[in-house]
């Protein structure tokens, strides 16, 4: 049975892709900072899920999570990074900046570098990030959401570089770009080509089976990327 954790699993792309591994065969470990939300899932798959309660934001506290994981499964196999934080925030509220900025780069940038070290150190791994075609664009309406994917962009493909290094050619980055999906927010109505989530989860999925290095979810998105 492979081992596999989901960051940000208990909402969108996260859950969905969680319920599609446990079908799998996959032994999957969730985390998320509501308790309540994670104990719906592991209710929904008791034999094949391990809750692990935490927020991203709080980097200092992201690797102790992680570490107690890989205690726990001896190997990781796959590490999907779903979790987000996405404000409308048209007069640049600090505090709004302040937390999309802890979540969706200093933790996320955390998350990646101890994944990236696990899998140096076991030559074998899958990290699949799921970033957004925001980062193609700038946005008036939530400057830094569409900033930091455009950082997450950049961090993903320097690590793909990295893999290059390591001799197994058994590690494998996947850049995840979704567009907008039906469940999010609207930002100030400046979306459009909203996809259901799971035709968008669907695609994710077989995108991570066939292990490739980018991919634009719905695939039309390729034609401006």
């Amino acid at each position: 049975m492979k081992n596999v954790i989901v960051f940000g699993a208990t909402s969108g792309i996260g859950k969905r892709l969680t319920e599609l591994l446990v079908k799998d065969g996959y032994k999957v470990a969730i985390t998320e900072r509501r308790l309540e939300k994670l104990m719906e899932v592991k209710n929904q798959f008791p034999n094949h899920i391990l809750v692990k309660q935490n927020d991203i934001q709080e980097v200092d506290t992201v690797e102790i999570v992680f570490n107690e994981i890989v205690a726990e499964f001896k190997t990781i196999d796959l590490v999907v990074q779903s979790s987000e934080v996405a404000y409308i925030n048209p007069k640049l509220e600090w505090t709004k900046e302040k937390q999309s900025i802890n979540t969706n780069v200093l933790g996320v940038t955390k998350l990646y570098i101890l994944v990236y070290n696990l899998f140096k150190k076991q030559q074998f791994g899958h990290l699949v990030g799921v970033s957004s075609i925001a980062s193609i664009r700038g946005n008036r309406s939530a400057p830094v959401y569409f900033a930091s994917k455009a950082y997450q962009k950049a961090y993903l493909e320097s690590l793909y570089i990295k893999t290059k290094t390591i001799k197994s050619k058994k590690v494998f980055i996947t850049k995840i770009r979704p567009e907008f999906l039906d469940t999010t927010m609207a930002l100030a109505g400046d979306l459009f080509w909203l996809v259901p989530l799971e035709k968008a989860t669907n695609q994710i999925y077989t995108v991570i089976k066939n292990k490739k290095r980018v991919s634009y979810v719905s695939k039309r998105w390729r034609l401006v990327a």
